[in-house]
């Protein structure tokens, strides 16, 4: 696949693995879910932020599953979420987003509570949304046989 995620399998970072459809549908309707509980009305922004976040990380595991990889334990939600830009070819920018969506989602729940504003968890709820439907349409594409109904 790419040369870059080959180097990270040589560096130790990820691991070859050989996914399912039954895999790649279980973590995209724990994204569906996810994205669903991010919404909800009564929901602090950290969770929110929080929640949504956990949906893009899962829509990312599912793209860097469907490539043939999964990340090993060691910053494993950063290396999922930076090989967006080598699976479905995600922008720097989007990318760059979602990293720092980790980071803050890191002090809201380990360091500072009340940290995320309700504009923060809702752009992680649009950006999740986004990479969501991005891993969708390369899985269709690149890979109809790992989607449901294909």
């Amino acid at each position: 696949m790419s040369a870059i995620l080959e180097n990270w399998v040589s560096y130790g970072w990820l691991v070859k693995h050989e996914t399912s459809r039954q895999e790649i549908a279980a973590l995209l309707a724990i994204a569906d879910r996810d994205l669903a509980a991010a919404q909800l009305p009564d929901l602090p922004p950290d969770w929110r932020l929080s929640i949504a976040y956990n949906a893009a990380l899962q829509a990312a595991t599912a793209a860097l599953a469907a490539a043939g990889y999964r990340a090993e334990r060691s910053a494993q939600h950063y290396r999922a979420v930076q090989s967006l830009a080598h699976t479905v070819g995600l922008d720097t920018a989007t990318v760059d987003r979602l990293d720092a969506f980790r980071k803050k989602r890191n002090v809201s729940n380990y360091d500072r509570p009340g940290a995320v504003s309700e504009r923060e968890a809702d752009e992680a709820i649009a950006s999740a949304r986004a990479v969501h439907h991005a891993v969708k349409e390369w899985l269709k594409a690149k890979m109809p046989e790992l989607v449901e109904g294909s």
